[in-house]
């Protein structure tokens, strides 16, 4: 006997059933921490699969529909992330995809996606390399026909502070003034000597892991810098980052770099501010230089943004 399968009925859509009245508009619904995947370059110029967490979201701007289809932009994320290697371009495609999933109920949509970029960096002053890996973002809004593009990354240094610096030089100046004060002539080598004891040194400053994070809004997206780039910009205002590969010659140098770029969170900000103003393919962003301190249970923090009418704020 032929089996009778019962009619297929039609699957409740409760988000989208009438009966329910509702009013009001939102300025962004959506999913974060989607997991995705996006293709990068490599050195070679071969293109791989990095993980990735997305955050996408589209305006509810009709006040009486319910809720969007957030399926839809889950479905936009997988089929573009999956075919096209990550950049601006890619964004705007993800963004230009989402409301045209939601024509009738969004006019605004936007997208951020996060990963930790592996790169391999040289050692200071030894022959070795060593991966490090950073946090950056890429992300951008869609609104009133208009696209705001932007990339960001967190960079970790080393921070020596000035104060505790001047403090430790005074005790030092002091022990020299004790063990030297009764004589008048003192022989260089001797000096030399007392400069290379343990005991001579009675205070050192304190230093920290510090973090630099950016995000910069891009004025072209054909020529905006690459992650490495926007990387080595910020490790070359700070001039301290933090090392993986070091040897002893390593390590002297990166004493040496902390003791000729002693900083308060205010001189971080101020550098990275300075670097980032110098570059013309950057049109607006926003820095914080967090000192995760040695000295107190709490973190120091600097925040600065361009400052252009309509852009970034505090």
């Amino acid at each position: 006997m032929p089996i009778i399968r019962p009619p297929q009925r039609a699957m409740p859509d409760v988000a989208h059933a009438t009966g329910t009245p509702v009013s009001g508009v939102l300025d962004r619904v959506g999913m974060t921490g989607i997991e995705v995947p996006v293709r990068l370059r490599d050195d070679s110029g071969s293109t791989m699969l990095c993980a990735a967490k997305a955050d996408a979201f589209v305006s509810l701007s009709d006040p009486t529909a319910r809720g969007i289809h957030m399926s839809r932009l889950y479905l936009s994320l997988q089929a573009i992330l999956s075919e096209e290697e990550l950049s601006l371009t890619t964004v705007r495609h993800l963004l230009t995809a989402f409301l045209g999933s939601h024509h009738a109920i969004s006019d605004a949509a936007e997208i951020r996606l996060s990963f930790d970029l592996l790169v391999r960096r040289p050692a200071l002053k030894s022959l070795n390399t060593s991966w490090r890996t950073y946090p950056v973002s890429i992300a951008g809004t869609l609104q009133n026909g208009g696209h705001r593009l932007a990339i960001g990354c967190q960079v970790a240094y080393s921070s020596t502070c000035p104060c505790s610096a001047a403090l430790a030089r005074q005790l030092i100046q002091e022990k020299f003034l004790k063990d030297f004060s009764a004589r008048s002539m003192i022989p260089v080598d001797e000096v030399a000597d007392w400069l290379a004891l343990e005991s001579s040194f009675v205070a050192t400053p304190h230093s920290q892991r510090s973090y630099a994070t950016v995000e910069a809004r891009i004025t072209d997206p054909e020529e905006a810098p690459s992650f490495v780039e926007l990387i080595d910009l910020l490790e070359g205002a700070l001039k301290t980052p933090v090392q993986a590969a070091v040897k002893r010659e390593d390590e002297q140098e990166f004493a040496r770099l902390n003791g000729t770029n002693l900083m308060f969170c205010e001189d971080a900000g101020r550098r990275l501010k300075a670097a980032l103003d110098a570059d013309p393919r950057i049109a607006d962003f926003t820095v914080e230089a967090r000192h995760v301190e040695s000295l107190h249970p709490h973190d120091a923090v600097s925040r600065v943004v361009k400052g252009i009418a309509g852009g970034y704020s505090v």
